[in-house]
């Protein structure tokens, strides 16, 4: 995801746009003049390219997502069922997940959940938007070194983007856990799921589990950030030299 983030940063600051190009601070870290004019992705631009690449891993991200969870499901169900009960489990792991929902219902019901996957990420406009402010914020108004900035932006940011997001990826976990046939299925549209969680639980459903997903969200994409950020810097002056 990462990659593809960069590439469209990249992209989008090709695009000769005022609301595309940050305005520039001479008083920040790189700051210029009009007279050494560096082009910059305004944090809007690094919203738009956060937005793009998160769609373009969802085509890999909700096969992935969908069979885990139907997994997951299915672990839940044999783990609270009585001893003396045999159940046999349907899957028998991520490739005979697979295999059996091509061969039931075709090879693009592995993709089931994709729409409401493209929603989800959707929201990766606010992770990588806020990341950018935070960022620059930081870069202002402290003496922090680059690898700490990151590590703070990236953690910070991580949870803006679960406060934001999460309603619509419990969303997404139902409507993957649906069933697969259309005449079978609890919900038959994004909108039905919606409505589907919140007639069962109240504005409360959308936010179940969120708590260690908020908590969990800091440290992992904290230390992402800082080596991806790394690597960036490192390639950076590869290329200058």
């Amino acid at each position: 995801m990462l990659g593809s983030l960069s590439n469209y940063r990249q992209l989008l600051l090709d695009i000769d746009s005022p609301f595309l190009r940050a305005r520039p601070h001479l008083d920040e870290p790189g700051g210029r003049s009009d007279l050494d004019p560096i082009p910059k992705l305004s944090s809007t631009g690094h919203g738009i390219a956060g937005i793009l690449a998160g769609w373009t891993v969802s085509f890999i991200a909700a096969p992935i997502e969908h069979v885990k969870a139907r997994l997951q499901v299915q672990y839940h169900t044999l783990k609270h069922t009585s001893p003396t009960t045999a159940i046999k489990p349907k899957y028998t792991g991520p490739i005979d997940c697979i295999l059996k929902i091509s061969r039931q219902h075709g090879f693009f019901s592995i993709f089931h959940g994709l729409k409401s996957t493209l929603v989800f990420r959707t929201f990766f406009f606010c992770w990588w938007g806020s990341y950018d402010i935070i960022t620059k914020y930081l870069q202002r108004n402290t003496t922090l070194s680059a690898p700490a900035i990151n590590f703070w932006a990236g953690g910070l940011s991580a949870q803006v983007f679960w406060i934001t997001s999460y309603p619509s990826d419990v969303v997404k976990q139902r409507i993957m856990t649906d069933e697969l046939a259309v005449d079978k299925r609890k919900y038959k549209s994004w909108w039905s799921a919606v409505k589907g969680v919140y007639r069962e639980k109240g504005y409360r459903g959308y936010w179940r589990g969120f708590l260690p997903c908020f908590l969990r969200a800091f440290p992992a994409n904290a230390a992402a950030l800082v080596a991806f950020e790394s690597v960036m810097r490192g390639l950076q002056t590869i290329e200058a030299e």
